[in-house]
């Protein structure tokens, strides 16, 4: 994973695409631009079978340019670093600083492409592809781009319940209006708690017990963790939430159903 520093001192965490999904998307674009420049090739031979060897060259030379070069560039420009391969990889070029890349990107990339694709047979890009930390190609070394996935495996969500033995303790508690703030810095330790190191996972753990506990009433039972005590305080807020909504949508219920009973008049 790469770190960009936004103007606004913004870290941006962003993921490069591994060789091998550069490669078998790189794989699918070649294969799209050969079956397109045979068909080309058909239809020109179809549609003027008698024509000079000279003109037939000279159209067999356009067609190659034509769809494996100006098509390319042309569907790089447009989509803003998409073509058919990234998009079942879930690739995107982009700039080295995050940014979408613009005509000359995709020119520079689309003329060094056919150099190190096609005259090289893919030698030349993977070679310098596998000494580079983010596989880049010769074409984006020199156009200053990479492939970025854009497709990354959602997290599961980690939803906060009270154990066991502190349901009948956070059933009764009088729990007060807590900060936004506490409570999302709290939801946000339960989801990234299995990553943390443990002594900086009981540390925050502690502390956000006790800026949780200022709004919380009576005390837990003793011998309560700080994990469990964010747990069943959290569970516990959620659950009633849910059913303080789901009181009020029954009765917006109830007083639409009355509404839709009054006689209608002129």
């Amino acid at each position: 994973m790469s770190s960009i520093i936004t103007g606004e001192a913004v870290v941006l965490e962003l993921r490069p695409a591994s060789f091998g999904a550069r490669a078998l998307g790189l794989m699918l674009d070649v294969l799209v631009q050969i079956v397109l420049l045979l068909g080309l090739l058909f239809l020109l031979s179809a549609v003027a079978p008698d024509v000079d060897p000279a003109a037939g060259r000279a159209m067999a030379l356009s067609s190659v340019v034509l769809c494996l070069v100006v098509v390319p560039v042309a569907v790089e420009t447009l989509s803003r670093g998409r073509s058919l391969g990234k998009l079942a990889t879930g690739l995107r070029i982009v700039r080295d600083d995050g940014g979408s890349i613009r005509f000359r990107h995709a020119v520079i990339r689309g003329l060094i492409g056919f150099l190190e694709i096609y005259a090289t047979f893919g030698g030349l890009a993977i070679a310098v592809a596998l000494f580079n930390d983010k596989a880049k190609r010769l074409g984006d070394v020199v156009a200053g781009t990479y492939s970025l996935r854009q497709r990354v495996p959602a997290e599961p969500k980690i939803l906060p319940f009270a154990p066991p033995h502190l349901q009948v303790w956070v059933g009764l508690a009088d729990i007060g209006r807590v900060p936004d703030g506490t409570a999302r810095r709290a939801s946000q330790f339960i989801q990234q708690a299995s990553r943390m190191a443990p002594d900086s996972r009981a540390h925050l753990a502690a502390a956000l017990a006790t800026e949780l506990a200022a709004y919380v009433a009576p005390p837990p039972p003793p011998g309560t963790t700080p994990e469990g005590y964010l747990h069943a305080v959290l569970g516990e807020r959620r659950n009633r939430d849910l059913e303080r909504l789901r009181r009020a949508e029954q009765r917006s219920a109830v007083v639409g159903d009355r509404l839709n009973r009054l006689p209608f008049t002129r």
